[in-house]
C-alpha cells in the first residue's frame, strides 16, 4: 500500500499552513469533555455544512459523521476524536507563540481533528467520490477515559462489517498503534455505619475498609503471559470531615492488558478480592464504568500492509521510521471485530493530558501531507 499526494493536493496543503494553525487554535478553545462534546460537535457539523457537506449529521453518541459514496457497499473510515480529558465547560486558553500552539487538548486530539476536517473540505470542494464503495469521515466522541470509546462503539454498531478498514488520527508522527490494549474499569463504593470520631471511636470506617481493598489489589500478582498487564486505583474519595468516621468511600479502579487472557485473569482477580471482603461482612457496591476490548482475529497480512504503508509514508516525509506499539484507542473496536485498523497523528509535540500540552508548528505541514495522503487513497 503506497500513500501519495498529487500536485493539486500538495498545493492545497501548502496553501493552508497558516489557516491550519488558526483552525487548531479556534477548535482547541471549544470545550469538549468526554460525554459533553455538544459544543464542538455542533461547530464541526455546521462547519461541514457550510462547505457543502450537507450529509454530515450528529448521531446519538455525539459523533459527527460525513458519509461519502456508497458506504453500504463497503466503507473506509477516517476519524479523529473531539473529546478531551479536561472538565472545563468554558472556553479553554490557547497560546500561539515561539513556534508552538499551546493549550489543553491541542495535540490530543485537536491538531489531528483540524487536519481531518481540512482534507474533508478538499474532498467536498472538488466533488471527489470514492473509487469503490464509500468513505466515512468521522469526528468522533468519547475516546478519552470514561468516554469508554462510546463514539466508535456506536459507529461500528451501526456499520458493522461494512467497515473494511479504519484509520484513527490520534497520537503523533513518532508511533503507529497497531495492537489493542483492552481494559475494564470499575467504581467501587464501601459503606459503613460511621459516626463521631470520638464518641463512636471503634466503629468501622469506610475509608479504612476501602484502604484494605486497595492494598489487596496492589498485592495481587501480575499475569505473566508474554504480554504487558497493569492495574491502577486512579481516584479515591469519601468521608465527611476530620472528626467523622467515614460512612462512605469510593474509588475508580482499572485493569489493562494487551492480551485478552491476561485481562480476563485480572478482572477475575478483582472480583475475587471484592467477594473476599464481602465475605467479611463489608458492604460494597460495584459498578462497571468502562470496557475496552483486546485484539480480535485480524488478518495479519492486511494489518501489516496497512501499517507498513503508513510507516513508509511517515518515513518518507520525516526521514525517521515510526515505531509501532499497542495502545488503547478508537482502533480497539474494529480490532476486536477482526477489522484492520491503525492510529497515528499528524504533528510533533508533547504534554498530552496536561494543560501545558503543545504542538510544534513546523511539524504541521508534514502531518498535513501524511493525513491527506491516507484519506485521499480511496479517491
Amino acid at each position: 500500500m503506497r500513500f501519495t499526494l498529487n500536485d493539486d493536493a500538495q498545493a492545497f496543503a501548502q496553501a493552508n499552513q497558516e489557516r491550519l494553525v488558526a483552525f487548531i487554535a479556534e477548535m482547541t478553545a471549544i470545550p469538549a469533555p468526554s460525554n459533553h462534546e455538544e459544543k464542538r460537535a455542533e461547530f464541526i457539523r455546521n462547519w461541514l455544512h457550510a462547505r457543502g457537506g450537507t450529509a454530515a449529521y450528529i448521531d446519538e453518541a455525539l459523533n459527527v459523521v460525513l458519509p461519502i459514496g456508497d458506504v453500504d457497499a463497503g466503507a473506509y473510515v477516517y476519524m479523529a476524536h473531539t473529546d478531551t480529558v479536561f472538565p472545563d465547560m468554558e472556553a479553554l486558553p490557547v497560546v500561539v507563540a515561539n513556534g508552538r500552539i499551546s493549550g489543553p487538548g491541542v495535540g490530543d486530539d485537536t491538531a489531528n481533528l483540524a487536519q481531518l476536517l481540512l482534507w474533508a473540505e478538499y474532498i467536498l470542494e472538488r466533488g471527489l467520490q470514492p473509487i469503490a464503495g464509500g468513505v466515512l469521515i468521522v469526528a468522533n466522541s468519547g475516546e478519552e477515559g470514561l468516554g469508554d470509546l462510546k463514539g466508535v462503539k456506536a459507529l461500528m454498531q451501526r456499520y458493522g462489517r461494512k467497515v473494511k478498514q479504519l484509520v484513527s488520527f490520534d497520537g503523533d508522527l513518532n508511533q503507529i498503534v497497531n495492537r489493542a490494549v483492552g481494559s475494564v474499569r470499575w467504581k467501587v463504593r464501601v459503606k459503613t455505619e460511621g459516626g463521631h470520631s470520638y464518641a463512636r471511636f471503634g466503629n468501622p470506617s469506610a475509608i479504612a475498609r476501602l484502604s484494605e481493598m486497595v492494598c489487596a489489589l496492589y498485592a495481587q500478582p501480575v499475569p505473566q503471559n508474554n504480554c504487558k498487564s497493569t492495574f491502577n486505583v486512579g481516584t479515591i474519595s469519601g468521608g465527611t470531615s476530620v472528626n467523622t468516621i467515614a460512612q462512605e468511600a469510593e474509588m475508580l479502579y482499572e485493569c489493562r492488558s494487551d492480551q485478552k487472557l491476561s485481562l480476563d485473569e485480572l478482572d477475575a482477580s478483582f472480583k475475587q478480592i471484592v467477594d473476599g471482603f464481602r465475605a467479611k461482612g463489608y458492604e460494597i457496591e460495584v459498578e462497571q464504568v468502562g470496557w475496552r476490548p483486546c485484539m480480535g482475529d485480524v488478518d495479519p497480512a492486511a494489518l501489516a500492509t496497512l501499517v507498513n504503508g503508513l510507516a513508509d509514508l511517515i518515513e518518507g516525509e520525516t526521514g525517521a521510521r515510526p515505531g509501532s506499539r499497542s495502545g488503547s484507542t478508537d482502533c480497539n473496536i474494529p480490532f476486536s471485530m477482526g477489522i484492520p485498523a491503525a492510529a497515528f497523528g499528524g504533528y510533533h509535540g508533547d504534554g498530552a493530558h496536561t494543560r501545558e500540552e503543545y504542538v510544534e508548528i513546523d511539524s504541521l505541514p508534514i502531518g498535513m501531507r501524511c493525513v491527506g495522503a491516507v484519506m485521499l487513497e480511496r479517491f
